[in-house]
């Protein structure tokens, strides 16, 4: 009898974990980070470009990749900080897809945010396959989050969603459908090669009032401390490593010039002591190689329209083979 006890706990423990297993793939949806993972993890690029939401929007690898004829994937997304990448390009290593260059997009407004806990970590943590990346990843970054986040990552989503959707999401997993038509809405459109490409808007109604600085002085040490281990991981696995800093639209870059003079200053001398090169197309130097000017954008925060990214990415490839050749 005492056995008996002694047995009912684990078996509670099994079911358990069995039942959260069976509820995160019927309601965890299917994420273009989804397909993201499993593309760079299958295949091999010469050119992985990491980084925020300005690279997922402004950069297209395949526009890239005509000027310079280089392989691409767009790992960028809103949310993304140094850690990911960290982990996002060991999980390459580990799968024997390892890179030829990162491409770092890098924006002014990521490095005085911390990162926030939440989906932001399932983001990218809960599509890692089983390996050691996402086990280190665990142990580092997600195992300090919400428990909610470790036991019930579906939790951030709408519940009204899941289940009207459960029956596609379940599908979609079991048939291992990664087609990029099912994240095309009606702002934008995804793209095998993890470029997002947003449609045009009008631009005549945009206003400055939503706008925040960025000062040098509020950048959090740890965004800087886990750049430059990205920078050390890419230098010890041989892999190249490049910096850019997409346009900002005009209106912006005046609004806040101090700030972003002193920002300029502060990135241009960071990367300086790491000996990688930095495109930075708001400076004096590269200022006068793309538009700045608002109607090539879809906000004043700097996210392109599809046909300005794609004349960007062009624009992006000859720099990238100036500085990196």
């Amino acid at each position: 009898m005492r056995s008996f006890k002694w047995i009912r706990l684990p078996v509670f423990c099994i079911l358990a974990a069995l039942i959260l297993i069976a509820m995160d793939y019927a309601l965890y949806p299917c994420t273009f980070m989804r397909n993201d993972i499993h593309a760079v993890t299958t295949q091999t690029f010469d050119d992985i470009y990491m980084g925020t939401s300005h690279g997922k929007i402004n950069i297209d690898p395949e526009s890239v990749g005509l000027q310079n004829s280089r392989t691409g994937h767009n790992l960028c997304v809103g949310g993304e900080y140094p850690q990911d990448c960290i982990y996002m390009l060991r999980l390459m290593i580990e799968k024997g897809h390892k890179p030829e260059r990162i491409v770092y997009e890098i924006s002014p407004g990521y490095l005085v945010r911390e990162k926030e806990e939440g989906n932001n970590y399932l983001l990218f943590y809960h599509e890692f396959p089983v390996s050691l990346a996402k086990l280190s990843y665990f142990m580092h970054s997600v195992a300090k989050c919400n428990f909610r986040t470790l036991f019930f990552p579906w939790y951030e989503y709408p519940l009204s969603y899941e289940l009207a959707n459960m029956r596609d999401t379940v599908r979609t997993k079991w048939e291992q459908d990664y087609s990029a038509d099912r994240f095309r809405t009606a702002s934008q459109e995804y793209h095998d090669s993890g470029f997002i490409a947003r449609y045009a808007v009008d631009t005549s109604t945009f206003t400055a009032d939503d706008l925040t600085p960025t000062p040098v002085s509020q950048i959090v040490p740890e965004n800087m401390e886990q750049l430059k281990k990205l920078v050390e991981l890419c230098r010890k696995e041989g892999i190249r490593f490049c910096a850019v800093t997409t346009p900002i639209p005009l209106p912006n870059l005046q609004a806040f010039a101090q700030d972003y003079r002193e920002v300029w200053d502060y990135l241009g001398a960071f990367f300086e002591e790491e000996q990688v090169p930095w495109i930075n197309f708001n400076d004096m130097e590269h200022f006068n190689l793309f538009t700045h000017d608002i109607s090539a954008f879809t906000d004043m925060d700097g996210h392109m329209n599809e046909a300005a990214a794609r004349a960007f990415s062009g624009v992006l490839a000859g720099q990238l083979d100036r500085v990196d050749p």
